[in-house]
């Protein structure tokens, strides 16, 4: 009698720590945003403007420096994801499934068991944007591109891809991944464009937020314009992360870190930007949600080895693969960003 009651004790222990272990079980995802700066293949697209990237350029783009840039992102990648490689990884400036292919089977990727999802743009030179995921923590649902129809004088932009998954059995993540339109021409002459941009993609984010019964947002990618910029505060909407957060309201994880470090993912006549952002909706931000993230969880990515000395400005700047029409044989002109994300079971 006196064993069968210690038996039931020691039962009883176990269970109730059972019990515990599972209520404060959490995982963590991570997903890495990146600018990859013009990753091209050595072939030419009768179909785009990719001249410029090829062997017989005044780039000289060859297959080596190809191969070489291909293990070059890998390794960031890696690098970035710390003890694990991210399970999602948005790029912007990839060209087609050609490198994406080359990226995720033929480089140090190529046993972490990245799948991926692109748009195909009417980008005159090619561009795209893509995501790449982890199947055995992201289960793909639906992935599609969302056309920004060009107006005026404008060149075709990129288009921007919406991917859904589940994170759980339950949980849906919506992931917007941008590369807006470019500065090139001037600032306030390019403005109208970004601002359209913004203009079809808050149409498609609200629709998220309204039709989803519990949506879990992400917005990232390269705006080609800062926090306090027209396109992102007046027409996205995004706004600081505060004590009282409205459902239907964008946020920015990196505005207020990037404010007080005076720093950014992009530098230009010695002055540091951010271009690529990382906004999410309210539910993300609640701790009591079963997904959740917060600005202590956002960073941008300064790895000693995607620098190197600024020699024109003073200080520190990317290692670019080209810096002007100068082979460096770096990384990218931009830096990446990570955001971590606690999963609760």
């Amino acid at each position: 009698m006196k064993i069968n009651f210690i038996y039931l004790f020691v039962f009883l222990i176990l269970f109730r720590i059972s019990l515990k272990a599972n209520v404060l079980r959490t995982d963590t995802i991570t997903l890495l945003e990146w600018n990859v700066e013009n990753l091209f293949d050595c072939r030419h697209d009768t179909l785009k403007n990719d001249i410029e990237f090829l062997p017989t350029s005044i780039r000289h783009w060859t297959y080596y420096r190809y191969r070489h840039k291909l293990d070059q992102i890998a390794k960031t990648i890696i690098a970035a994801g710390e003890w694990n490689p991210p399970t999602l990884v948005a790029l912007c400036e990839v060209e087609n499934d050609s490198v994406l292919v080359a990226l995720t089977r033929y480089s140090a990727l190529a046993e972490q068991g990245y799948r991926y999802v692109m748009t195909h743009s009417p980008d005159q030179r090619g561009i795209n944007v893509a995501l790449l995921y982890q199947r055995d923590h992201f289960k793909l649902i639906e992935s599609k591109s969302i056309k920004i129809e060009p107006f005026n004088h404008y060149k075709p932009t990129r288009d921007i891809l919406h991917v859904t998954g589940l994170v759980t059995l339950k949980d849906t993540l919506d992931i917007f991944i941008v590369h807006a339109p470019s500065r090139a021409g001037g600032v306030l002459e390019t403005q109208p464009y970004r601002m359209k941009c913004m203009e079809i993609l808050k149409g498609h984010v609200d629709s998220v937020m309204l039709n989803r019964q519990k949506p879990n947002v992400i917005v990232t990618g390269d705006f080609n314009d800062f926090p306090d910029s027209p396109s992102i505060r007046k027409i996205l909407q995004v706004k600081i992360p505060g004590p009282d957060n409205s459902d239907m309201t964008l946020y920015h994880l990196l505005a207020q870190k990037v404010k007080k470090d005076k720093t950014g993912t992009y530098k230009y006549k010695g002055e540091w930007n951010l271009l690529d952002h990382l906004i999410v909706n309210s539910n993300l931000i609640d701790p009591k949600n079963s997904i959740y993230t917060n600005e202590q969880m956002t960073e941008i990515i300064r790895l000693p080895f995607l620098m190197t000395d600024d020699t024109t400005y003073n200080g520190y700047r990317p290692l670019r693969t080209y810096y002007g029409m100068k082979y460096e044989g770096g990384y990218s002109d931009h830096l990446p960003l990570r955001l971590k994300l606690i999963i609760q079971n």
